[in-house]
């Protein structure tokens, strides 16, 4: 049991932070015009809607199975530290990259995707992003070396 838990949990993470690192290519691609930055933007909401979040509450649900079937604590202090980053990871994702992404969209649907508001957002996006990526793939680190933090 614990082995296939770990196949789901390591395929979510893979899903989840695969599906991420494609959308700045995305991005990239798509603003060479509003009608391609707007199929660009709509295409990263149903990637991020139907496939990397899914996905990343796949591995917390295969990761806490992980825990349960293992009998490890949950105040390990990789496994500890992993669950505040992704608490963090939600609340940036949930708080503040989703409800720019949609409000890109509607900028773009209005005319202004080249105007300074979409690129204010489009920086707040970006920067999110940034910050997302780095606090997922410390998670993934610490999944992986399980590093003795203290006590």
């Amino acid at each position: 049991m614990y082995l296939t838990l770990k196949w789901i949990h390591v395929l979510a993470a893979v899903v989840a932070l695969g599906t991420n690192l494609t959308y700045s290519i995305w991005l990239t691609k798509g603003s060479k015009s509003p009608d391609e930055l707007l199929f660009t933007l709509r295409t990263i909401k149903i990637l991020d809607d139907r496939m990397a979040n899914p996905a990343y509450v796949l591995s917390l649900i295969s990761g806490l199975g992980m825990v349960f079937v293992s009998g490890i604590s949950i105040m390990t202090p990789w496994l500890l530290l992993s669950l505040i980053l992704y608490t963090a990871v939600v609340i940036i994702g949930l708080g503040g990259y989703t409800p720019t992404l949609k409000h890109q969209i509607t900028v773009v649907e209005r005319g202004g995707g080249f105007s300074a508001d979409y690129a204010a957002l489009a920086r707040r996006g970006q920067v999110l992003g940034i910050i997302l990526g780095i606090l997922v793939v410390s998670i993934i680190y610490l999944m992986v070396v399980k590093p003795p933090l203290w006590g």
